[in-house]
């Protein structure tokens, strides 16, 4: 049975390729989620203040990968104590977030943090919200790493 998640870590070129290769992983697309406007552009996220995330809409098999175990691989990918940045991208669209879209993965997505949290000396500071909107980037961004092998990505090998 194929869920859906919007996982945002820091850039989502890096993200994006480490979380179409874990097992399960049906699809994944970049792109932007809950801020102020229905269709940024890169360029209006990046300079413009639209309050979005660099997010990834990941879908996958709940019969392949349990969603627990896919919110575990993406807390190993990021740095879950650092607020509005990853590696060196600073700014509110590198902040980390776990957006859903029903109501019933909310539990398990707080009982991930909770034991995340129970692991980690500093306050984790992934936000977890219902997803308000979701706008996929430019084609240029989606498999970007696939088109561009030694493009930048702060996910290490």
């Amino acid at each position: 049975m194929n869920e859906t998640i919007y996982l945002a870590g820091g850039c989502f070129w890096g993200l994006e390729q480490y979380l179409s290769l874990i097992p399960g992983v049906t699809s994944t697309q970049v792109g932007y989620a809950n801020g102020k406007t229905e269709h940024p552009t890169y360029e209006q996220v990046c300079r413009e203040n639209t309050g979005h995330a660099e997010t990834v809409q990941v879908t996958y098999d709940e019969t392949e990968i349990r969603r627990e175990s896919l919110l575990d691989l993406f807390f190993d990918a990021i740095d879950p104590s650092a607020l509005n940045r990853q590696g060196p991208d600073v700014g509110t669209q590198y902040r980390s977030g776990i957006y859903y879209v029903k109501n019933d993965q909310k539990e398990r997505i707080d009982g991930a943090i909770r034991k995340l949290q129970s692991r980690h000396h500093k306050p984790v500071v992934i936000e977890v919200l219902p997803l308000q909107q979701y706008a996929p980037a430019e084609d240029y961004h989606q498999r970007y790493l696939e088109k561009n092998p030694g493009g930048y990505c702060h996910i290490g090998a």
